[in-house]
């Protein structure tokens, strides 16, 4: 792939310390973790099940708030803001895609990528047009009035993405997209992340458990026992 860009972080995080559970069942989940990621770039994180991969995507993400370190997006400190402002930072600035695609289902595929715009605040036809221009560059034109639940795993999924990517956000943060998918499906969704990189500029941060996937981003982070081994 391209080389990483230089810019300045898009997202930073510094000595993130993290627990879940109350005195002695107190487990440390994140030991000191740091990060950054430019626009434009893939960053993928691999590591067993229990590294603490996906509790770094949630406080990446705005979804739980660390018990220590710092979380800088877009150059600001977001790590203590209030919930209002964790809410509108993830709507403006923040697309998310996981294993599992919570599309809503008796929605159709267009109305689910819509309504992220629809609730930001884009007018129907805005939002309708934006999103037919998603699907198609997915190749999901001809399914864009079928209803969620009469898709295909590969295809919920790259509605999934879409829905993330369509209201422009600074950072996609995706937490084993491909975890339900075969090889093929697999490969078209991190080809349809890697390509949204370079065209629309979002930092990307994929958290996988497939090797041969996550050494094809720009960057590869191994996490083991709550840290990036060096």
């Amino acid at each position: 792939m391209k080389e990483a860009p230089q810019e300045e972080s898009i997202l930073r995080a510094t000595d993130l310390h993290h627990s879940f559970g109350e005195g002695e069942t107190r487990t440390k989940v994140l030991n000191g973790v740091s990060i950054k990621v430019s626009s434009g770039e893939m960053c993928s994180i691999v590591g067993p099940s229990g590294c603490g991969k996906s509790t770094l995507l949630y406080l990446l993400g705005l979804l739980d708030h660390p018990d220590s370190g710092e979380i800088l997006l877009a150059g600001q400190p977001v790590s203590s803001v209030s919930e209002t402002e964790r809410t509108s930072l993830r709507n403006k600035m923040l697309g998310f895609v996981f294993q599992f695609h919570f599309l809503i289902r008796e929605l159709t595929a267009l109305e689910n990528v819509s309504l992220p715009m629809l609730k930001a605040g884009k007018t129907t036809k805005e939002a309708n047009a934006r999103a037919e221009k998603l699907l198609d560059d997915l190749d999901l034109a001809d399914k864009r009035h079928r209803l969620a639940n009469k898709l295909s795993g590969g295809e919920q999924q790259r509605v999934a993405i879409a829905r993330a990517l369509s209201t422009s956000p600074a950072v996609v943060l995706a937490d084993e997209p491909t975890g339900n998918l075969d090889a093929a499906n697999s490969d078209k969704v991190f080809e349809l992340l890697a390509n949204a990189a370079r065209e629309e500029g979002p930092a990307i941060i994929l958290v996988t458990h497939n090797p041969t996937l996550a050494d094809q981003a720009d960057v590869c982070l191994r996490m083991l026992d709550g840290r990036f081994e060096e």
